[in-house]
């Protein structure tokens, strides 16, 4: 049986390993589009909910092929009891990364002969790229079953173990083809007192269920470290992979400790044609971003109290949707939102969300975090800004500094669309219809014209 469909990628094309046969894998303006997971092939999605030393870990998935075939392992810091463990809905996953997206939004110039001198102040564009059984015996190799049960369609072992050696030789015993080059990062996660938590598809459970696509697993533990393991998904992983992380926190935005935390471009304005694709736009940018930052850097994408947005790209999340996160801290009794944008009452909950590239050569630690209590919103922001098209009465000279002014917007559009992507400003320029200037709309043909027309 085929597993068909499947949208994401488990913490697992990030930090886990698919053992068997398949490999791991205040604004105004309109929003038009946005630059989502869907954007990104095999991109991971993690939620972390972090409150003190409290944290829930929801992890999505994308597998593709046989049920009987799927095989996780997480390092986990403690051994996980049933109760610790849960899955849930992708659908609250997909709403999480439908309100945090990198958007696009549009503007319309209004009538020159009104607003004329508010434009041209504003033609300068700015630059700034901003349960559980009793254990085991310990056997010879040295690897103890502490726990086992069934979630969903989901049976779970949690392991532990003397030697890094004993347990990749156990897990090649029972199943789970591990590769030879795991044994250094399975050793240091040993080192560091770890457990691991192995998961696989219970086939009968799963269709009893009715489950067609796997469903994001959650765990829910404490732990001072506040960290995401991702070196045993670059072990064999076919290059880089993409992971989005959203860390809801009380305190406010997320950063890496361990490598540079670099905010997107945002804020700028781009050529009217990107909005045909601006998800080609945004990859080509991402792609040079992670290029200028040798391939090492962690991005933020959005950071904003979840009371609000503006513009919304999707309704902040409810309170139930967040409870089902894992945010404890919160009334999940509240009503959902009753419009868009806006809350009942403040529920004190910061989303940021981080996008990595990474792969085991530029990536060789985990990923560390804190919270840094800073509570400035931030979002990426791109800007498409439409020339007025309607009748303008108030004369050709006023109208021709319109044009001109519009077509040197345009090309400062064009000099920033290619300084974000790395595309060539001579093929930016063609696909761009530049404002004319030099002929304006509505003057008067000269009389000549007329004269021999037919």
């Amino acid at each position: 049986m085929k597993l068909a469909n499947l949208r994401r990628s488990w913490w697992g094309a990030c930090i886990s390993l698919t053992l068997l046969h398949q490999p791991a894998a205040a604004f105004c303006g309109f929003y038009v589009a946005q630059a989502d997971a869907d954007l990104f092939n095999e991109a991971s999605q993690v939620v972390l909910v972090r409150d003190g030393d409290r944290t829930v870990v929801t992890m999505a998935s994308d597998y593709q092929g046989e049920l009987n075939e799927f095989a996780l392992v997480v390092p986990v810091p403690t051994v996980l009891q049933r109760e610790q463990v849960h899955v849930t809905d992708q659908a609250i996953l997909d709403h999480l990364d439908a309100y945090t997206a990198p958007r696009l939004v549009e503007y319309f110039d209004g009538n020159p002969c009104q607003e004329y001198r508010r434009m041209a102040a504003q033609a300068k564009m700015s630059m700034d790229l901003e349960e559980a059984a009793a254990p085991s015996v310990r056997d010879e190799l040295g690897v103890r079953i502490e726990a086992t049960y069934t979630v969903g369609e989901y049976d779970i072992l949690i392991l532990s173990a003397e030697e890094s050696d004993g347990l990749q030789r156990w897990l090649d015993g029972n199943g789970y083809r591990v590769p030879k080059s795991a044994d250094r990062v399975l050793s240091s996660y040993l080192k560091q007192g770890m457990k691991f938590f192995v998961a696989k598809v219970n086939l009968e459970n799963q269709s009893k269920l009715g489950v067609q696509n796997l469903r994001p697993l959650q765990m829910a533990f404490e732990s001072e470290k506040f960290m995401l393991p991702i070196r045993l998904g670059t072990v064999n992983a076919k290059g880089s992979q993409d992971m989005l992380v959203y860390a809801l926190t009380r305190t406010g935005r997320v950063e890496t400790t361990n490598y540079r935390t670099i905010k997107v471009p945002s804020g700028v304005e781009i050529p009217e044609y990107v909005q045909e694709d601006f998800g080609g736009f945004y990859t080509a940018m991402f792609d040079r971003e992670c290029n200028k930052a040798d391939d090492r850097g962690v991005f933020l994408e959005y950071a904003w109290d979840m009371n609000w947005c503006d513009p919304c790209a999707a309704d902040p999340l409810s309170a139930a949707e967040l409870l089902e996160l894992g945010v404890f801290w919160t009334d999940g009794r509240q009503d959902n939102l009753g419009g868009r944008g806006v809350a009942p009452q403040a529920r004190n909950v910061f989303v940021t969300r981080l996008h990595v590239r990474y792969d085991g050569e530029h990536f060789p630690e985990d990923l560390m975090f804190q919270e840094t209590g800073d509570r400035s919103n931030f979002q990426g922001r791109y800007v498409v800004r439409h020339a007025w098209a309607g009748e303008m009465t108030c004369g050709s000279e006023t109208t021709r500094e319109y044009y001109k002014m519009v077509h040197e917007r345009q090309k400062q559009e064009a000099k920033t669309l290619a300084s974000l992507t790395g595309w060539e400003l001579a093929d930016i320029h063609r696909d761009m219809d530049f404002a004319e200037f030099s002929t304006i709309p509505g003057e008067d043909e000269p009389w000549w014209k007329a004269i021999w027309q037919k």
